[in-house]
């Protein structure tokens, strides 16, 4: 799922607008929660929740009976936090360099239509600035496909210009195979043990080929209203396969950015956009806000289910929401939930 612009694209006045006729609606409620119902009846999601995080304690909200706080769902492009986790840590390890080349790990693979795994590096695949193919738009993210043949779909196109930022999940996918071939294990199970585990995320799983979510979960919606709860999670892989719920990702993000799960020299990488311009760091983007605030985090996008993370840098308040469908339909609700959330507010 491609992240939204460094600088969020709303108006301030759009953002206000948005805050006043929630606020009319519920004036009693943080501005967040009172913003959540928009996601239904203007952003045309079935049901959508939140769950915030702060030292001093969290909050959820919902809008709609077809979500509830403990239900799992589908994070699509968030995995992508959880394997860029993985990479740098094994970067710390000294047992891989970002400056290594694709084809010091995986030999031969990428090549063909103009494609050459000598001239991109790790960092590349992280930052989305190797200028790969983007395969899910020739699946349309609804076809299952085993890493190798993703990567072979991207590999028979040209690539963009390579260093100049260019969303791609077969930069992900092949992270994912890195991974496995530099620890001998998959990139589920070194997340596994070096994330989900060492943070107790006891609802988040890489599920592989299981197209059913665990207990408890709510149902899923596509565009057209037809349920898609249970999908094979192979349409993203490494790129999007997560299953998860909202306190394990407000955990995650604040573990993350609260430096428990990298060292300072690995996260100060993370959160370096200039290879990707100011779009993109790896496996995070910077979101800034109109009161000049910056946010961390990432989105996900997946058949049924949306998700928005985002977090102050330092980790200590952390914002996750989901809607039950695909996306939601008024663009500007998104960056309004931000702003309400993390903007300071005047009586």
């Amino acid at each position: 799922m491609p992240p939204l612009p460094t600088r969020l694209a709303m108006p301030v006045s759009l953002a206000l607008l948005a805050l006043a006729a929630a606020g009319s609606q519920a004036t009693s409620k943080p501005p967040t929660d009172a913003l959540l119902p928009l996601l239904v009846t203007r952003g045309k999601g079935r049901a959508a929740a939140l769950l915030t995080h702060e030292e001093t304690g969290g909050r959820y909200a919902r809008s709609g009976k077809a979500i509830a706080r403990a239900d799992h769902f589908r994070a699509g492009s968030i995995t992508k936090t959880f394997v860029a986790t993985v990479v740098l840590q094994l970067a710390a390890e000294h047992r891989l360099s970002l400056s290594d080349t694709v084809e010091r790990h995986l030999p031969g693979l990428v090549h063909g239509a103009g494609n050459d795994g000598r001239a991109l590096t790790l960092r590349s695949l992280l930052t989305h600035t190797s200028g790969l193919y983007d395969f899910t738009r020739d699946t349309a993210g609804a076809d299952p496909v085993p890493p190798l043949q993703a990567v072979r779909i991207a590999l028979t196109h040209p690539p963009a210009d390579r260093g100049r930022f260019s969303y791609s999940n077969t930069n992900y996918v092949l992270l994912g195979l890195v991974v496995e071939q530099v620890t001998g294990h998959s990139y589920a199970t070194e997340a596994e043990r070096r994330v989900i585990a060492p943070l107790r995320l006891k609802g988040t799983s890489f599920p592989g080929s299981r197209t059913s979510l665990p207990s408890p979960h709510g149902r899923a919606y596509a565009a057209d209203g037809s349920d898609v709860t249970e999908i094979d999670p192979r349409v993203a892989g490494a790129a999007g396969e997560l299953v998860t719920t909202l306190a394990d990702l407000d955990r995650f993000y604040a573990a993350l950015l609260g430096g428990e799960l990298l060292p300072p020299r690995q996260l100060r990488e993370m959160l370096d956009t200039r290879a990707a311009h100011g779009s993109y760091g790896m496996g995070l983007f910077p979101a800034r806000l109109p009161c000049g605030t910056t946010v961390w985090g990432h989105n996900g996008r997946i058949s049924g289910s949306y998700v928005r993370t985002a977090a102050t840098v330092d980790g200590r308040r952390v914002l996750t929401f989901r809607v039950n469908t695909t996306a939601i339909a008024d663009p500007g609700l998104e960056p309004a939930l931000l702003a309400a959330e993390f903007c300071p507010r005047t009586p």
